[in-house]
């Protein structure tokens, strides 16, 4: 009995020069003992002190380590707070300039066109909910949203060049 005891003690006073404290230490022995009970399962320990000495250090070293990447995870979470997430003034002018050529390419649209494909990609309307409003068939709306795309796609590109 005094053999586990001075054990236990060797233990702690081995945790705590590691900075190791109180409830980590005993959460740490106990894991040790855990991992000895089922290591003796399937094969012998000829030095059950050595056993736990190793295990409990690697456990230590184990623990400080996902104790420094979680401090490296929450500083990193630190520093994105502090990023400015709007946009450089370059992109938002080049946004802004993109705006303005699909805004021209839109006017030149045939108006029928122009209306159903705002009603369809702003609006959010199927193609029957605005074949309805407009008073046409479901096929005529996929012919003015496909005018529509086409143009614009071509009309972007051009813009590019």
């Amino acid at each position: 009995m005094d053999n586990i005891r001075l054990l236990l003690t060797k233990l702690r006073r081995l945790l705590a020069s590691r900075g190791r404290k109180g409830d980590d230490i005993d959460e740490l022995m106990q894991e040790a003992f855990l991992r000895l009970q089922t290591y003796c399962r399937d094969r012998p320990v000829h030095n059950t002190e050595a056993f736990l000495v190793r295990t409990v250090l690697n456990l230590s070293a184990e623990q400080g380590r996902r104790a420094r990447n979680g401090q490296l995870i929450s500083d990193d979470g630190e520093m994105l707070a502090l990023l400015d997430p709007t946009p450089p003034p370059d992109e938002v002018y080049a946004g802004q300039q993109r705006l303005l050529r699909v805004k021209a390419g839109l006017e030149r649209l045939r108006p029928r066109s122009r209306q159903a494909f705002l009603m369809h990609r702003l609006d959010g309307m199927s193609y029957v909910q605005i074949a309805d409003e407009l008073g046409i068939s479901v096929s005529m709306v996929e012919k003015h949203i496909a005018r529509a795309s086409f143009f614009l796609r071509d009309w972007m590109a051009r813009s590019r060049e």
